[in-house]
C-alpha cells in the first residue's frame, strides 16, 4: 500500500484495510491539533485509490473492513464516493463495513439522499470530532462550529442510517472552564444518541497554538485527578441511552468502557477508585 505523509485511524479500526481518498484535514486549523500538519488537504486521484484497492486485492486473502483516509474522506464529492464504494463490494465481496472520518462540514454539505445513498452503497459508519459541548472552548479552539451546528451535524448522520462515533477531549475547558466543558459536552453528546463515545485526553502537541498558551501561561492543564472529577461530572450529567462508552484511549490516565446509561453507576465507583489513585495510568506512559 502507499501512504503520503502521517496516517491516522480510530483504535477501532486496528485490523482494516486503510486506503487514503483524500490527503490531510479539510479544517486543519484546530488549536489543539497536530495531526495533519505535514501535508495540505487535498483529493487524492481517483485512479490512484482504486489501483491501491487493487494492490490490496492480489495481497490480502480476505478484507473484512475498510477505513477510508485521511481526516475528513465524506468531504468529496458524493458520485465519486459512490463509485469508491461500488468498487470495494466489486473487489471485496467479503467485506463486512466501510467507515471513513466525517467532519461537521462534510455533514452539513451531503443531502439526506447522498447519505442514504452511501449507507445503501457499503458506508457503515462516521467517525466525527465535538471535542467539546461549549461554545467558548470550541470557539478559542478554532475547531469552526458551533455546538449545535456540530451537534445536527451528527443528527443528520444517524437519521439518514448511517452509524455515529464521536470523540471528545477531556481537559479542553482548560483549569477555567472544565465544569461548562464536563457539561455542555454531556449535553451535546445526549443530544446526538451516538452509536460510540469515545473520551480522549488532552496532551499538548509541539508547534500547536496550544503549546504555545500553555508556555506562556495563557492556558492551564488540569492534572490528573481534575480529569476524573470533569469526567465524574461529564457522566453525571449525560443521558444517552445505547451509547457504548470507551475511555481507553493511549491518552487517558483511566481506563473506562461501559453502555450508557446502565453501566454509569459503574464506572463512576471506577472514577472513585481512580481519585484514591487506583487504576491510573503514569504521564509517561501517556501517547496520542
Amino acid at each position: 500500500m502507499r501512504y503520503f505523509g502521517k496516517v491516522y485511524r480510530p483504535p477501532s479500526e486496528a485490523y482494516s484495510l486503510i486506503v487514503q481518498v483524500t490527503y490531510g484535514c479539510s479544517h486543519n486549523r484546530c488549536a489543539f491539533c497536530d495531526m495533519y500538519d505535514d501535508k495540505r488537504f487535498a483529493l487524492r486521484p481517483m485512479e490512484e485509490i482504486f489501483e491501491d484497492f487493487r494492490l490490496a486485492r492480489a495481497r490480502y486473502g480476505a478484507v473484512r473492513r475498510v477505513f477510508l483516509a485521511d481526516g475528513d474522506a465524506l468531504i468529496r464529492p458524493a458520485p465519486e464516493l459512490l463509485a469508491i464504494l461500488h468498487f470495494i463490494d466489486s473487489l471485496f465481496p467479503e467485506c463486512q463495513r466501510v467507515t471513513c472520518y466525517a467532519s461537521p462540514k462534510s455533514l452539513q454539505i451531503r443531502t439526506p439522499e447522498e447519505l442514504r445513498a452511501l449507507r445503501e452503497a457499503g458506508l457503515a459508519m462516521v467517525y466525527m470530532g465535538l471535542e467539546s459541548g461549549c461554545d467558548d472552548v470550541l470557539a478559542r479552539m478554532n475547531k469552526g462550529h458551533t455546538a449545535q451546528a456540530i451537534v445536527s451535524a451528527g443528527q443528520k448522520a444517524r437519521q439518514n442510517g448511517l452509524a455515529l462515533s464521536v470523540t471528545a477531549i477531556s481537559g479542553l475547558g482548560s483549569v477555567e472552564n472544565w465544569r461548562r466543558h464536563a457539561v455542555d459536552t454531556a449535553r451535546a453528546l445526549s443530544a446526538m444518541n451516538p452509536e460510540y463515545i469515545g473520551l480522549l485526553t488532552l496532551m499538548v502537541e509541539p508547534g500547536t497554538p496550544l503549546e504555545t498558551w500553555v508556555s506562556a501561561g495563557d492556558f492551564t492543564l488540569l492534572t490528573a485527578d481534575e480529569v476524573l472529577k470533569e469526567t465524574e461530572l461529564l457522566l453525571q450529567s449525560i443521558d444517552s441511552p445505547g451509547s457504548v462508552f470507551r475511555m481507553n484511549h493511549a491518552s487517558n490516565y483511566l481506563s473506562l468502557k461501559g453502555t450508557l446509561n446502565a453501566d454509569i453507576p459503574a464506572m463512576l465507583a471506577q472514577i472513585e477508585a481512580g481519585l484514591r489513585g487506583k487504576g491510573l495510568k503514569p504521564e509517561f506512559l501517556r501517547a496520542l
